[in-house]
């Protein structure tokens, strides 16, 4: 058994972490992550459907629009978008924006993979807990919540734009040309390549260029 606990500390002390693990995310941070999953999301939701949308004073039928071009995807989009943040995780391994992803992070896998083999592992919370949102994750939800608030206006122009919505990212239009205007953007440039330590692949996000949302 001594061995087993050995084991374990050694797993948990000799992982190269890339960031501080208690870190909270920094704007450039908040924002492409918001970018990403608004883009996800949309491309998620892209029905070519045409529905019925209100009456106008002078109009005796209710006017008809794409889905896809609707006022009530994008307000869909947006009621839902922050809560996303809550399916990730702290990959601490990993630097700087990349550290926030969805599945678990190495070190969890290691413990869930021994606890799994019948190894006893104790930490500070139960074993139910492991894979809750963290605080730091807890936190990134809010800080999505205040700059959907603070960047409506923007998000809605962009959408709205079809012609921009086609041919400028939202996380080009909205974080590199105004949330960090004159500010690091530096994490934008940041691209998750898996390292071959990593069991779980997950597909890097990146620029969407000009896919059709």
């Amino acid at each position: 058994m001594f061995l087993y606990f050995l084991f374990i500390n050694l797993c948990l002390f000799t992982i190269n972490f890339a960031d501080d693990p208690n870190r909270l995310p920094t704007k450039c941070e908040v924002c492409k992550l918001l970018a990403q999953e608004l883009t996800e999301n949309f491309q998620e939701h892209n029905s070519p459907s045409v529905i019925e949308t209100s009456y106008s004073l002078d109009d005796k039928q209710p006017k008809r629009t794409k889905y896809s071009d609707s006022e009530t995807r994008l307000i869909e989009t947006l009621e839902n978008v922050c809560e996303r943040f809550l399916q990730y995780n702290i990959h601490a391994e990993r630097p700087g924006s990349l550290r926030y992803a969805r599945g678990r992070s190495q070190t969890m896998e290691t413990l869930w993979n021994l606890r799994n083999k019948g190894v006893k592992v104790v930490l500070d919370v139960p074993d139910t807990m492991w894979d809750a949102p963290s605080a730091e994750i807890t936190q990134l939800k809010k800080y999505c919540e205040e700059m959907v608030e603070e960047q409506e206006e923007n998000i809605e122009q962009w959408y709205f734009d079809k012609k921009v919505r086609n041919e400028i990212s939202l996380e080009k239009y909205l974080c590199e040309d105004r949330v960090l205007k004159n500010r690091d953007s530096s994490c934008l440039r940041e691209i998750y390549t898996p390292s071959n330590e990593e069991t779980t692949h997950t597909q890097s996000k990146g620029d969407t260029g000009k896919a059709d949302l």
